[in-house]
């Protein structure tokens, strides 16, 4: 339960399709809000085609409104590495484009320092096979994505592209994250 004087605090991240991310995060103990959207780019609000044409610049992204009391920054980076490739750049399996990249847009020197050490640790374990190319960055400004794109997952989970992409990414999170599931 939140209450008014719970620490609210906001994460940025992107790390492919939008409707993945969201889908996971909207199902955390703590997490408020998951909103997808764009952030990132050059034009002011907007549009889904426009993002998807490449040309603005904008990463798909899901702006996640947290009680830090519940679940911190640093777990929610955990899962956000468990749930994506950070190696590819500016891809995520057959989604292919800069909207597409793997990027975690910060909103203070804290989140910036815990999002670079979380990196850090992972490049030193040799936790992927590969280089992660996730970038760090200042968050930007950030439009949230049409309403159709809201909720994706939860409205249209029997689609192909939930099947195959999102679905078991959710199943993989729910196994390893299961602790921290909402109720």
């Amino acid at each position: 339960m939140t209450h008014e004087s719970s620490p609210i605090e906001t994460a940025t991240l992107g790390g492919g399709c939008f409707w993945c991310l969201e889908a996971v995060f909207d199902q955390l103990r703590g997490v408020v809000e998951a909103i997808s959207g764009y952030a990132g780019g050059s034009l002011s609000n907007p549009s889904y085609k426009a993002v998807c044409s490449g040309d603005t610049g904008h990463a798909e992204v899901v702006k996640i409104r947290f009680d830090s009391d519940v679940i911190s920054y640093r777990e929610l980076l955990d899962i956000f590495f468990s749930i994506h490739d950070p190696t590819t750049l500016n891809r995520q399996g057959n989604d292919i484009g800069t909207q597409y990249r793997s990027v975690i847009f910060t909103h203070s020197e804290s989140q910036a320092q815990t999002a670079r050490q979380v990196v850090s640790e992972m490049g030193t374990a040799g936790t992927f096979n590969q280089p992660i190319v996730t970038a760090v960055l200042p968050a930007p400004g950030f439009w949230p994505a049409e309403q159709e794109h809201q909720d994706y997952f939860s409205r249209n989970g029997n689609q192909a592209y939930c099947q195959i992409v999102v679905g078991p990414k959710v199943a993989k999170f729910r196994t390893k994250f299961g602790r921290l599931l909402k109720d």
